[in-house]
């Protein structure tokens, strides 16, 4: 179901009302129907499907190059993610870092992004986000293991309550082979070495 946009502008200006100001001042005319917009675009990820853009796998032995069996894991680090708290309607963004331990099938690694794309989308909570994402690959690929990183800073954390502006929260998801800590830690500190 696509976002209700006039519905949304709607609500927006009881909102307005609400809070004391005036819909129709000329600096607010136009913030419920820009509101709608952005919620449209914020919440595109309700109802899709997170695991479509893995669907397109690549077989590794009978790929284009059947000698060359993967022997450790693809990591995409640095995906650059925002996404909408759903305690309090504010915004959180920040870093996520995917890897996988590919079986047979590997996957186009612009597709790992996507599936961050759908799933932020939504109104969520970080530590959810990080186990769907996991969940979303370990189903779709036959993956031996998944590990999925996110450091993302909150605006529920830095502009109201504490008031935490450096204030990060890194959350692990880990499946298969990465459940352990110890299987992981070569993978958690490739997330911080570079080049």
């Amino acid at each position: 179901m696509a976002v209700d946009r006039e519905r949304v502008a709607a609500l927006v200006r009881e909102l307005l009302e609400a809070i004391g100001e005036d819909p129709d001042r000329p600096g607010l005319r136009q913030t419920p129907a820009r509101v709608a917009d952005s919620y449209a675009e914020f919440f595109s990820g309700v109802d899709q499907d997170a695991g479509a853009p893995l669907q397109h796998t690549i077989s590794v032995t009978r790929g284009p190059a059947p000698d060359t069996l993967p022997s450790g894991a693809v990591m995409v680090r640095d995906i650059a993610f925002r996404s909408m708290c759903e305690h309090h309607l504010l915004p959180f963004r920040g870093c996520a870092h995917v890897a996988y331990l590919p079986g047979e099938e590997v996957v186009g690694l612009g597709a790992l992004p996507k599936v961050i794309d759908v799933l932020a989308a939504r109104p969520q909570v970080q530590e959810r986000l990080g186990e769907q994402v996991a969940d979303a690959i370990a189903s779709a690929l036959d993956a031996r293991g998944v590990l999925v990183v996110l450091d993302a800073t909150h605006e529920c954390v830095t502009m109201r309550g504490g008031r935490q502006l450096d204030a990060s929260t890194v959350t692990i998801a880990a499946r298969g082979a990465y459940a352990e800590p110890g299987a992981r830690s070569e993978l958690v500190a490739l997330i911080g070495a570079r080049g």
